[in-house]
């Protein structure tokens, strides 16, 4: 019995050992399945386009100063008011403007009355002039009489020619004064919203070398963006690309409109090149405010029914040149189709592609299956 019992203990012994070995050989010497993620070709729509983070202004914003210096005397607006065009909007206090308009007046009353006397004169000087050559012409006079005469008339009719030139000096100083006066009155040059004040009532403002700011206004019916878009996809945009974005406030509605134009001159903040790209929005319910960020996205090139891959199915990329000018025809690259399980090798050609996807021209079919990743057990151990 107990040579029984050995001998089975010898039995099973053995099976256990060819268990192990064949589960050795299986991990380590049999090939392993190869697991494949894959994505299938489709049609569909296709944009490349250019995203940007932009500042929102206000087409129509006016700094509204003051021409003449002096105290602010009122402030008929605050902050946030609606105004129309017209409407006044301050008074720098106009008693100064008032003393001048009336001293100029005066001057002008004083000069138009030496006017009429020097008038007066000059016609009296005439009638003695025209009586001297008569009597000079008798011989009943000498010629010193008849000149000192003439030369009398002469001096009088220079005295209205000086006058007369004054008279129109004052009254361009009239003119100004009155203008200053009018100045006095701040009115609003467009219709629009109280966006900011500067200048508030009792300060003295000074208008000696620039006109001062008192306030500005900015009418929202119709924004700006300003997009800041960068040195590698500036050369990308032309007036009239369809733009769209979104605010914040909104994530979930879009904007449309076009571009406008971009402007030339760079902007350098923390080492990066970045240039405005310009582009109007309607805004006729106000929704869009100053300074609000804008997400933007500006189409450079939209494609309809097109076949269409992940741009991670790539694989090795190479080109075709034509033999005289060596300019890029199309790019060809090597993709992997799943075919009953196998991975079959395909020469591609792509067109547009962005951050996502690539445009299929040739060498896929719809609904054909590309890897766009493996996994392999043997090689990651």
């Amino acid at each position: 019995m107990k040579l029984l019992f050995a001998k089975y203990r010898w039995i099973g012994a053995g099976l256990v050992l060819i268990a192990i070995a064949s589960v050795w050989f299986y991990f380590f010497y049999l090939p392993k399945p190869i697991s494949y993620q894959t994505s299938v070709v489709i049609k569909g729509d296709f944009e490349r386009s250019v995203l940007a983070v932009g500042k929102l202004d206000a087409v129509s914003k006016v700094d509204v100063g003051a021409q003449v210096s002096g105290q602010l005397k009122e402030l008929y607006v605050k902050l946030g008011d609606k105004v129309k065009q017209g409407q006044l909007l301050a008074l720098i206090d106009p008693q100064t403007a008032k003393n001048t308009v009336a001293e100029i007046q005066e001057t002008a009353k004083s000069l138009e009355a030496n006017l009429r006397g020097a008038q007066a004169e000059l016609k009296l000087a005439q009638l003695k002039a025209n009586r001297l050559n008569h009597l000079f012409k008798l011989h009943l006079i000498s010629q010193q009489e008849l000149d000192s005469s003439v030369t009398d008339m002469q001096s009088k009719a220079a005295r209205i020619d000086d006058l007369a030139a004054q008279i129109k000096q004052n009254k361009a100083k009239l003119d100004t004064a009155k203008t200053n006066l009018q100045y006095t009155r701040i009115t609003a040059p467009i219709e629009g919203i109280v966006t900011d004040i500067k200048t508030f009532q009792g300060q003295t403002v000074i208008a000696a070398q620039q006109a001062p700011t008192i306030l500005t206004l900015a009418n929202l019916d119709t924004m700006i963006v300003n997009a800041e878009v960068s040195e590698a996809d500036v050369i990308n945009l032309e007036p009239g690309q369809k733009v769209s974005f979104t605010i914040l406030g909104a994530p979930g509605r879009e904007f449309h409109s076009v571009l406008k134009d971009t402007l030339p001159t760079p902007q350098v903040e923390n080492n990066a090149i970045f240039y405005y790209a310009r582009f109007e929005v309607p805004n006729p319910e106000h929704i869009l405010r100053l300074q609000m960020t804008a997400q933007v996205k500006i189409a450079l090139q939209t494609l309809h029914n097109v076949l269409m891959i992940p741009i991670s199915a790539l694989e090795i990329a190479s080109h075709q040149y034509t033999s005289s000018t060596q300019h890029v025809l199309s790019p060809q690259y090597d993709v992997s189709v799943l075919h009953n399980g196998k991975a079959e090798k395909r020469k591609i050609t792509i067109g547009a592609f962005d951050n996502a996807n690539v445009q299929v021209l040739s060498g896929l079919k719809e609904n054909e299956r590309v890897i766009t990743s493996r996994s392999d057990s043997s090689a990651e151990e």
